[in-house]
């Protein structure tokens, strides 16, 4: 069986590979082709979203492909059957499977038992997708990304190491500001350098890391799976807020952004959020982008022209 070109994590394209999945991104749907025209694509959902669902959907029908929602219990991973047994079916169904997980281990093995591409659009371990987004919406608002300053404030979860990953494959300094126990290890700013990073730094105050920052980013403190433990993150994270004082320490250019859903008063005050330096509905709107780019990718399209 031959291997297909699976998308678990950022780092699973080549730097070039990047490039081009980000400018198919900016392409018009009509220069992309139709790509998966006749070509089913599973989108199971273990875990729901909104944006991922409404976003990845449309990316296939413009693409030409016919997307199939499922629930994560209408399958059932290892209750009802096997994650190789559901890989190996589905993959006779569809040109690509597309997985939102809470385990990344999930991905990991449906792509290792599928001869066709495997998509994680969102795991414990990282969420690739949002990653493509944040850099396509930084591109487009910052430019050239090379040697510009990226800071993430708060929990180094799936959604800041995907964005950490990104940034350093684009030669970007990559600041994060997490509190105590919930930053990432020497091992993990490591990983992160050697992707290409300009800089990588751990800053142990959020005021640190958002100064002269060309873009500031944030995530809700506690994540879906996690509301058991919703009195302690608020409390680890008190000081963490983005809020007007800590975007004047960044550069006076600089974009907010926030992967959405966001809780005004937690993470982000609403001055910032629904200020004129946030971005966040051009960064979630350019899932859709993101994603159509990494499909058409995944799908063999190079350069914008249709196979």
């Amino acid at each position: 069986m031959t291997k297909a070109r699976s998308f678990l994590d950022v780092s699973d394209l080549t730097v070039p590979e990047l490039g081009t999945v980000l400018a198919l991104g900016e392409r018009p749907v009509e220069v992309l082709g139709r790509p998966l025209a006749g070509s089913g694509v599973a989108l199971i959902f273990d875990k729901p979203s909104a944006r991922t669902r409404q976003s990845m959907e449309i990316a296939v029908a413009q693409l030409g492909g016919h997307p199939v929602y499922t629930r994560g219990d209408e399958i059932g991973f290892d209750t009802r059957e096997s994650v190789e047994d559901i890989a190996r079916i589905m993959d006779g169904y569809h040109a690509i499977l597309a997985a939102r997980v809470f385990s990344h281990a999930i991905v990991e093995r449906l792509a290792a038992a599928a001869s066709v591409p495997v998509v994680n659009m969102l795991s414990d371990w990282s969420h690739p997708l949002q990653a493509l987004a944040d850099a396509l919406t930084m591109q487009q608002c910052l430019g050239d990304l090379s040697g510009k300053t990226v800071a993430y404030v708060g929990d180094y979860n799936n959604v800041a190491r995907s964005l950490a990953e990104v940034a350093a494959m684009l030669d970007m300094h990559v600041r994060l500001g997490c509190p105590p126990g919930f930053d990432p290890d020497d091992a993990e700013l490591e990983r992160i350098d050697m992707l290409g990073a300009a800089s990588v730094e751990l800053a142990p105050r959020p005021d640190e890391a958002v100064r002269d920052a060309h873009a500031v980013h944030t995530d809700t403190w506690v994540s879906m799976g996690q509301e058991n433990d919703k009195d302690a993150r608020r409390r680890a994270f008190e000081g963490f807020t983005v809020d007007s004082r800590m975007m004047e320490l960044a550069d006076p250019s600089a974009v907010f952004m926030h992967c959405l859903p966001a809780y005004r008063g937690f993470e982000v005050t609403a001055d910032v959020i629904d200020g004129p330096q946030s971005v966040v509905f051009q960064q979630g709107h350019n899932r859709l982008h993101a994603s159509r780019g990494l499909l058409a990718f995944l799908a063999g399209v190079r350069e914008g022209a249709g196979r």
